[in-house]
């Protein structure tokens, strides 16, 4: 059996957030041989999204930063969205991410909804709320993303804290992301 390979998509617009805090701490559970890429969307931006589905125009393959952005999504056998939870969803830029999909499964030769198949998707998210019910319409973006495209869904880690290292304070959630991935 092949060795999994996590790409990880840090969403938030500050680095060393909550969110990649606990992010990290689950990372840090994986097996040794376990592959991970790391990619920040605050490094990589991604152009606004123009949807060309219409006849008169053509998919073109990626380049730059969605062109490396693909690559390593496809490359992954799990692939990890790390997203604070902003007004109730993802991130703009997560959000971005997952909009270019939509040109990604129309890419000639990328075959992304066939190569996606299988592959396993999860969320970790940071919330500054007590109420965990806030991150529903998080979750189930990414879950109804996972199901369309035939994926697993390894489901959503949630942990609370506004301000930087806050989250470290949630042991509810330090302690799940001790097994999240198991």
């Amino acid at each position: 059996m092949a060795a999994r390979s996590f790409l990880f998509v840090l969403g938030s617009s500050r680095p060393d957030g909550n969110t990649e805090t606990l992010t990290r701490i689950a990372a840090e559970q994986l097996p040794t041989d376990t592959g991970q890429r790391w990619l920040s969307l605050r490094e990589l931006p991604l152009p606004e999204f123009e949807d060309v589905r219409h006849p008169e125009r053509r998919h073109t393959p990626p380049s730059g930063n969605a062109g490396t952005l693909l690559r390593a999504t496809l490359d992954a056998t799990d692939v990890v969205i790390a997203s604070p939870l902003y007004w109730y969803s993802v991130s703009s830029s997560t959000k971005r991410y997952l909009d270019h999909w939509s040109h990604w499964l129309r890419t000639p030769g990328a075959d992304f909804r066939r190569r996606m198949a299988g592959k396993t998707l999860w969320g970790v998210t940071a919330l500054a709320d007590s109420d965990l019910a806030v991150a529903e319409p998080l979750a189930g973006t990414l879950r109804i993303s996972a199901e369309y495209l035939g994926m697993r869904w390894g489901g959503v880690l949630l942990g609370t804290g506004s301000k930087p290292g806050d989250v470290l304070s949630d042991t509810a959630a330090t302690a799940r992301a001790k097994t999240f991935f198991s």
